[in-house]
């Protein structure tokens, strides 16, 4: 089991529920652009928020987030500690140090003083793609001996420093490398993990990369918050995060949809019907099932352990409520049926 981190309002690791995170993707310096995305993201049902902080310019934009916002804001650092130590100053809620591109010792140490000072965890995030330059020629012979060694080093710095406040991160934009280093990780360490797959790729490929990975190291009890890595609006990466949780039974509210993948039995437009709803429940609070079934083989009997449920006839489908029949309805108007037995069960 891992030990607990707090990072602003959210705690992680020590079983406590899996935290999503994502990253905007506006330039920083643009205030208003940037609050919008992350109130997006929060609505979407984001719990902690990655901004990236490219140069002192973006520093004073810190604080001016934080006031509209009510999750917690992480620093996204690269090459420069002094970002690092500034952005701690303006009230981040934690950094992310990449040891492939932070620098000396010495700097490290000067970022660790303050941020103890202000009592907020390092991230300390290694990627595959960016790693200490004397270990790419371990990195050709043996990738995850790297990848352990880039986070090892790090964390020796902060640990001799009595540094404790830690989460881990490696990832790599293979699947099975991912799965791999982090449970090398795991074995290793008891600090928090953060998981996901880097650079996974566009909306398609990437959720399908995102969600074996996550999968298999979720199923393992490996990971105490994710990220999604899409090349897309960051608000699909956290809907895609909860749909990985959800389908492990890691996410403790959300509208589970089953549906069928209709056959030539089909008589109702299952797939425009299940989009719809889909849509329509993204961002709804609750835990529900909803089946969305075409016909009469598997149809009546997924509809009736459904909290809400179809199964379809010759351009109607039954309603099914609670495991009960309530009666039959018009094609055109199931969508508009179940949204209110859905609205029904939440309120």
């Amino acid at each position: 089991m891992s030990k607990q981190i707090t990072i602003g309002n959210i705690s992680i690791g020590n079983n406590q529920p899996i935290a999503i995170q994502s990253m905007t993707n506006t330039d920083t310096k643009d205030i208003v652009a940037t609050i919008d995305q992350i109130k997006r993201l929060q609505t979407a049902g984001c719990n902690i928020a990655r901004i990236a902080i490219y140069d002192m310019e973006c520093v004073p934009t810190i604080r001016a987030i934080k006031e509209q916002l009510t999750i917690p804001i992480v620093a996204d650092i690269h090459y420069n500690h002094e970002l690092a130590i500034a952005s701690i100053k303006s009230g981040v809620d934690k950094v992310r140090l990449n040891p492939g591109n932070i620098g000396k010792k010495e700097n490290v140490i000067k970022v660790i003083n303050v941020t103890k000072e202000y009592g907020i965890p390092i991230r300390v995030g290694v990627n595959g793609g960016s790693l200490p330059i004397h270990l790419y020629d371990i990195y050709a012979k043996d990738k995850y001996q790297a990848l352990y060694l880039a986070v090892k080093e790090q964390v020796d710095i902060l640990e001799e420093q009595s540094f404790n406040n830690i989460v881990i991160s490696a990832k790599c934009s293979n699947v099975v490398d991912t799965i791999t280093i982090n449970q090398l990780l795991n074995d290793s360490y008891d600090y928090p993990l953060h998981i996901g797959v880097t650079e996974a790729g566009t909306y398609h490929k990437g959720t399908i990369k995102s969600a074996v990975a996550m999968g298999v190291l979720l199923h393992q009890g490996i990971g105490d918050t994710i990220r999604v890595s899409l090349t897309d609006d960051p608000v699909n990466e956290v809907l895609v995060a909860k749909e990985i949780l959800q389908s492990l039974g890691k996410y403790p509210q959300g509208i589970d949809i089953i549906s069928c993948p209709t056959c030539g039995r089909t008589n109702v437009d299952i797939i425009s019907i299940a989009n719809e709803i889909e849509e329509k429940t993204a961002n709804l609070k609750g835990k529900l099932t909803i089946a969305i079934m075409g016909c009469g083989v598997n149809g009546p009997n997924e509809a009736k352990h459904a909290d809400v449920g179809i199964a379809g006839g010759l351009h109607e489908a039954l309603l099914f409520k609670k495991g009960k029949i309530i009666r039959k309805v018009k094609e055109e108007d199931i969508v508009n049926v179940i949204m209110d037995e859905i609205h029904k069960l939440i309120t």
